[in-house]
């Protein structure tokens, strides 16, 4: 059965995460994709200098690149805030990896002050993510990017840019 959102949720995310990015994103993108509900992909893109790289995520094949200031995520990047679209038909720019995608939730990565990275999550399910969701990943988040504080941004930027 999938949850939601939960504390208990948040803890079982701690108890896996190792303090090693490319591990720790990949878990992250695991276990939010099999334990939220009405979620048909979710994972990463990291951003290795000049655009955004397609990192770990569990769904369908998605898009490889995307530019700054483009889509869902690139907007969110650029902006550096967390955009919650009920309608990704009625968001200017929407990149349509999934077809079947019909609302997106994306958090901007931010590690001191800089933004590395989005996490991107959608619905098939339009106005799928309420403000306790944004709050429930928000947190999440937090929870990845405290796990992994000590290892440098430019560390994540170079495996993207390999």
């Amino acid at each position: 059965m999938k949850i939601t959102q939960s504390d208990d949720l948040h803890q079982e995310l701690e108890s896996l995460l190792i303090g090693r990015w490319l591990t720790d994103l990949s878990n992250f993108a695991a276990l939010f994709f099999d334990r939220t509900e009405n979620v048909n992909w979710i994972g990463f893109y990291i951003f290795d200098g000049e655009k955004l790289q397609l990192g770990p995520f569990h769904g369908r094949p998605a898009c490889t690149e995307i530019a700054i200031g483009r889509g869902v995520c690139g907007t969110a990047f650029q902006k550096k805030e967390i955009l919650n679209v009920p309608d990704t038909h009625q968001f200017p720019g929407h990149i349509a990896c999934d077809e079947r995608s019909l609302s997106e939730l994306v958090l901007p990565m931010i590690k001191q002050g800089k933004v590395i990275g989005v996490l991107d999550i959608d619905s098939p399910v339009k106005d799928r993510f309420s403000e306790k969701d944004v709050l429930f990943f928000k947190k999440a988040l937090e929870i990845l990017l405290k796990k992994n504080s000590h290892v440098e941004s430019s560390v994540l930027e170079k495996m993207f840019s390999i």
